[in-house]
């Protein structure tokens, strides 16, 4: 069963940026483009390097892995760009509290593989 913890405050995660979060055995990047949060798993699917180090593009929507530079799809995990042929796990992530300070993150029941 899945559930929902407090993951950060909002602006923790700087816009344009990407950060690294280990929640319960869950590697996560969580990414933000303006306003908008979303979070991907951290491990690259082609050679397990952390995404977190690498550049966003806030005009695909897309994470770049810094080390082969596969493109992942924030929306979909995808990958968009090679080497990389297997997606991502994304994790839904949303802004709470009155003035949207906090983020809050949906973990799935078992943490995504090593």
């Amino acid at each position: 069963m899945s559930r929902t913890v407090q993951l950060c405050a909002a602006d923790d995660v700087p816009d344009g940026e990407a950060r690294r979060f280990d929640v319960e055995g869950h590697r996560i990047a969580v990414i933000r483009i303006g306003e908008q949060f979303y979070a991907l798993g951290d491990r690259c699917s082609h050679a397990n390097y952390s995404l977190s180090e690498g550049w966003v593009w806030p005009d695909d929507c897309s994470l770049e892995c810094p080390q082969h530079s596969s493109r992942f799809s924030l929306v979909t995990g995808e990958p968009s760009v090679l080497p990389a042929t297997e997606p991502v796990p994304v994790y839904a992530i949303r802004r709470v509290g009155p003035d949207g300070e906090q983020v809050e993150l949906t973990l799935p029941a078992t943490p995504d593989a090593p």
